[in-house]
């Protein structure tokens, strides 16, 4: 019985874990702004043709791995706003700094010739959601990828998981919360050195699971509670605030789920957003839409469950393809406006953004697939000790730069898998979409995986988090 047991769980991990482990090229350099000298950040680097590819970091500077079949393809650099870079990856040279010119295309001189297309920013815009339909996938495909999770405050990490990962989508059209599904392949790293001490995430997890719905932290005492049972709501919230299934399920994967009730560019989306045509660009010599993002007359009302995530008002950017209106990129920020809100923001996470999005997409084969994903949210996990017995003295509270934290989260799709036979073989088998679980290391695996570099300023936070958990460990 255990023989057929690992024979099953073997046969599990090569269809979901294993790669083949071939010759690559490895290509790395920085990507610069020609003027300006300054590094260009979310660059896209990719072999043309192909789904291999990934984004430049905070410094400019990318690692990819391309297998050597693929030696002869090209490899394209670009950004939006610049002239793209190509050349054949067998020529690609890592000691050369690349430098990238500026191109925008004349506003001006496209609305002339083209008098029947929308002009407003809010007309291109509702343009482009109706286009979605044709410009998103209609078939189901498997994406895999790589997550960086980290929280921090604001002085280092806290916390810090790097996965990779196998998406599951039925198509555009179909709902996201029946018809999608995620795997957690691998685990590169996982730290964990929060402090333990936020009666509210317990709090929020006893009226979850008991039903106290008139339940308050201040009627709590920590000195009564034990750490393990507030490790554990911990893990109930992290899951339910920072859980990948979230994300791709929740309003916030804005244009995926557009056709969702109460979607945040559904119907009513110009009730929530007002969008202004800023200029057009080039993005890979093709013309792209820049438009600024706004608040309308109402408040974007996110309506999770358990939280108040209401009150916010809407900014940031889109930019959508000139000639096809499919959109390529998505800047998004929530920003507080209730009083309420404002409110509860500045009390528990002293910040007014609570949600800030950036999602670019890939064309392959004439349609967009989720490229790179970054969300941040400020989070409750060390809210400070306050004291609960009569005649405490009340301790120092924690300094603010360590008191507030914020979770950040990084998905990098490195592949597309369009086979219906492939995609039929992988429904078979359990999927786990749980991120925090602890896993074993696979060198191997990571050896020519393709993942996001750090930037140094992250790396030295990581490095300085990894010798804190080691001494942990001791």
């Amino acid at each position: 019985m255990k023989v057929n047991y690992f024979k099953y769980l073997l046969t599990l991990s090569i269809f979901f874990f294993s790669f083949s482990i071939v010759a690559q090229k490895e290509l790395k350099n920085k990507i610069s702004d020609f003027s300006t000298l300054m590094p260009i950040e979310s660059a896209s680097i990719y072999v043309q043709n192909t789904t291999i590819g990934t984004v430049s970091n905070a410094d400019g500077k990318f690692i990819l791995q391309v297998p050597l079949q693929f030696e002869s393809d090209t490899l394209v650099i670009s950004s939006i706003g610049y002239k793209s870079f190509k050349i054949p990856v067998s020529e690609f040279d890592n000691t050369q700094e690349i430098y990238l010119d500026e191109d925008i295309a004349s506003l001006d001189e496209i609305l002339l010739i083209a008098e029947t297309r929308p002009k407003t920013g809010n007309d291109i815009v509702l343009k482009a959601l109706e286009k979605l339909s044709l410009n998103m996938p209609e078939t189901p495909y498997i994406q895999k990828g790589f997550l960086r999770h980290k929280e921090r405050n604001r002085r280092e990490f806290k916390w810090l998981i790097e996965s990779a990962i196998t998406v599951y989508d039925s198509s555009y059209g179909s709902s996201s919360a029946e018809n999608l599904k995620i795997n957690v392949d691998q685990v590169r790293k996982s730290y964990d050195l929060r402090d333990v001490d936020s009666l509210l995430t317990y709090t929020a997890y006893l009226k979850e699971k008991s039903n106290r719905g008139n339940l308050q932290a201040r009627n709590l005492r920590r000195d009564t509670i034990k750490t393990s049972t507030l490790v554990k709501a911990i893990k109930w919230n992290d899951t339910r605030i920072n859980g990948l299934q979230n994300l791709f399920e929740s309003k916030l994967n804005i244009l995926r789920n557009v056709s969702e009730n109460r979607a945040l560019f559904g119907e009513d989306v110009l009730d929530k957003h007002q969008f202004r045509l800023d200029t057009i660009l080039v993005d890979n010599d093709r013309k792209i839409y820049k438009i600024e993002i706004s608040e309308s007359h109402q408040f974007v009302n996110l309506e999770t469950k358990g939280i108040f995530n209401d009150g916010y008002q809407a900014k940031g950017w889109l930019y959508i393809y000139y000639d096809n209106y499919a959109i390529k990129k998505l800047e998004y920020e929530l920003v507080a406006a209730s009083k309420a809100q404002k409110s509860r923001s500045k009390t528990l996470f002293d910040t007014q953004i609570n949600h800030k999005l950036i999602m670019t997409f890939r064309e392959y084969q004439d349609k967009m697939y989720p490229n790179y994903i970054y969300y941040e949210t400020p989070k409750l996990v060390n809210v400070g000790y306050k004291p609960t017995k009569p005649g405490e003295v009340n301790i120092e509270q924690p300094n603010t730069d360590e008191r507030f934290y914020y979770t950040v989260q990084e998905l990098l799709f490195t592949e597309i898998i369009l086979d219906p036979e492939t995609i039929a073989t992988a429904l078979q088998k359990p999927w786990d979409p749980d991120i925090f679980a602890v896993k074993p290391y696979n060198k191997e695996f990571w050896r020519n995986y393709n993942t996001l570099l750090e930037s140094e300023e992250d790396e030295k936070l990581i490095q300085d988090l990894t010798k804190r958990s080691r001494l942990f460990r001791e």
